[in-house]
């Protein structure tokens, strides 16, 4: 009787995940008939109604929160540019989509994370996919950037390429740089009696070590590194000057940058009255004003409902969850008010030193 159980709930689970499989594959087919897409592969994603307007436009909101990394994040094993694409391609496809609103809240993250967001969001405004190729059946559409508390570093450097920015008076954003991190260990080995022995085929092969003593590094390899940070710095600056002088030059209602504005891109944090003044930022409002814009920029004369594009999950990503390892489900994690960026060594980062507000 108890391997007839077994077996009849072995049965169940197998039924469920036909049907579940079969419901996804209908699914994807009423929606591809609805929303052509040329994606074939990537996060699969649902559309949802978060404001119903009863009209036939909509307003695609994406929300980009937390440390911007292109790490996996999902169960599916998608990271947070993966995902950010997919919306944007979705966006772009849809007929009905006549604007995108971005919705930011994160310290920044990684910089080449940052940099690919920056770039999609880029390709989209310019009627781009993701992968750069020209979408000929639409127009391009505007991207309006919606602040939250804290839309700081590669948080500002994805949201200078949008057509407009919206921030709260509070919102904390600027922190306009660039960041290495990395920890020198050698005085804690040293206390330890332990001695590292290093074989390397040039000078500079172990650049960065935290194994070294400090006083064996030499200048030129300092200023190596720091040429590197400045050449990002650049490039960071490159994007909020241009991505600003296109905003202005599609809307005149952008306010421009103020002619010494580079003085004020030196890491430090603005208010979003601050940035307004400076021209980081178009417009001191919330949410509900930015939706207003996206009306306008999109050529929208009525309402417009507001969807967001969520990662479709089925019965069959529940198993993934049961595949982790004993050792990744088990750990222990210190509660100090908010979740602390994982900063890998060596790695660059538009981060900014403020993380919760």
């Amino acid at each position: 009787m108890i391997f007839a159980i077994v077996l009849l709930v072995l049965l169940c689970f197998s039924t469920l995940i036909i049907f579940s499989q079969f419901a996804s594959g209908v699914m994807r087919v009423s929606s591809s008939r609805s929303v052509a897409t040329a994606r074939s592969s990537g996060p699969r994603l649902d559309e949802s109604i978060i404001e119903d307007n009863s009209a036939a436009n909509k307003i695609a909101v994406l929300d980009v929160k937390g440390v911007i990394t292109d790490s996996p994040a999902s169960q599916q094993g998608y990271s947070m540019v993966d995902v950010i694409k997919a919306q944007l391609d979705r966006a772009q496809d849809d007929r009905h989509v006549k604007a995108v609103i971005l919705r930011v809240d994160s310290p920044g993250g990684e910089v080449l994370a940052s940099d690919e967001i920056s770039d999609a969001i880029k390709n989209f405004q310019e009627g781009r996919k993701s992968n750069g190729a020209d979408e000929q059946s639409t127009k391009a559409k505007p991207v309006i950037v919606s602040m939250g508390n804290l839309a700081a570093s590669g948080g500002y450097y994805i949201s200078a390429p949008c057509r407009y920015i919206v921030a709260n008076k509070m919102t904390i954003t600027g922190s306009i740089g660039v960041i290495m991190h990395g920890w020198n260990y050698r005085g804690l080995i040293d206390k330890l009696g332990i001695v590292p022995e290093v074989y390397k085929s040039g000078k500079f092969k172990d650049m960065m070590s935290g194994s070294r003593e400090t006083n064996s590094i030499p200048p030129e390899e300092r200023a190596m590194v720091q040429s590197l940070i400045n050449e990002v710095y650049g490039d960071f600056k490159e994007v909020v000057q241009k991505g600003r002088a296109d905003a202005r030059n599609h809307n005149k209602n952008c306010r421009e940058l103020v002619e010494n504005w580079a003085d004020y891109a030196d890491g430090r944090v603005l208010s979003g009255t601050e940035a307004e003044k400076l021209g980081f930022v178009d417009k001191v409002g919330n949410f509900r004003d930015a939706v207003e814009i996206a009306k306008t920029l999109g050529g929208i004369a009525g309402d417009a409902n507001l969807v967001q594009y969520q990662e479709r999950y089925d019965l069959s990503d529940l198993f993934h969850m049961f595949g982790e390892s004993k050792a990744q489900s088990q750990s222990i994690k210190v509660d100090l008010g908010f979740d602390a960026p994982k900063l890998q060594e060596g790695h660059m980062y538009f981060l900014s030193p403020v993380l919760s507000h």
